[in-house]
């Protein structure tokens, strides 16, 4: 038996596989397209809500660097997101108008001005900066949407759009609806 294990062993070695109690899903091919939904900088909570928002609203505090989804009865999901870095912050009232599932992304030309450099186009999928899910806000040019770097989470990073993991993303995405209430305040 000690031989047949040697012999595994060596068999690896030369096929140049991962060792026997590495997972799969941390390297190569599927560990790309399975990763983007892995993170998670801080976690999605369940917390105690006294706000007077309806069910279904969302709220975002930019200071908390938070997002609450209010379920009612006194609880909303808490994520943990990145909001707009200094002179990109903004408060207000909007409403979801569109919701899109891995979205083309192309830069206001604000941003392009700023940053020449981004391309004018991007096509949907895992190194877009838009990630996994996106919703937009109004006829602003903010979005809620996902992002290829959850360690930005927590963080006041972004050009005005709060950004979240996308795995959170694609959580929210599934509880709401075109035309939910987003309150983004201080």
């Amino acid at each position: 038996m000690p031989r047949r294990i040697a012999l595994l062993g060596l068999a690896g070695l030369l096929l140049g596989s991962a060792p026997a109690l590495a997972n799969p899903l941390d390297r190569g091919p599927i560990a790309t397209s399975s990763n983007v939904f892995r993170s998670q900088a801080i976690p999605r909570e369940t917390v105690a809500w006294t706000g007077k928002e309806k069910p279904g609203t969302i709220v975002v505090s930019t200071r908390q660097r938070r997002l609450y989804y209010v379920l009612g009865g006194g609880a909303a999901v808490r994520y943990g997101v990145g909001v707009g870095r200094q002179g990109f912050s903004w408060s207000g009232t909007k409403t979801v108008t569109m919701k899109k599932e891995w979205p083309d992304w192309r830069p206001p030309q604000q941003m392009l001005a700023r940053r020449p450099d981004l391309p004018r186009y991007m096509a949907g999928g895992q190194d877009n900066p838009l990630g996994a899910r996106a919703l937009y806000l109004g006829s602003s040019l903010y979005r809620i949407h996902g992002s290829n770097e959850p360690e930005t989470m927590g963080a006041a990073v972004s050009s005005g759009c709060i950004r979240m993991t996308n795995k959170d993303v694609v959580d929210l995405y599934d509880r709401v609806r075109v035309g939910t209430k987003v309150v983004v305040r201080d």
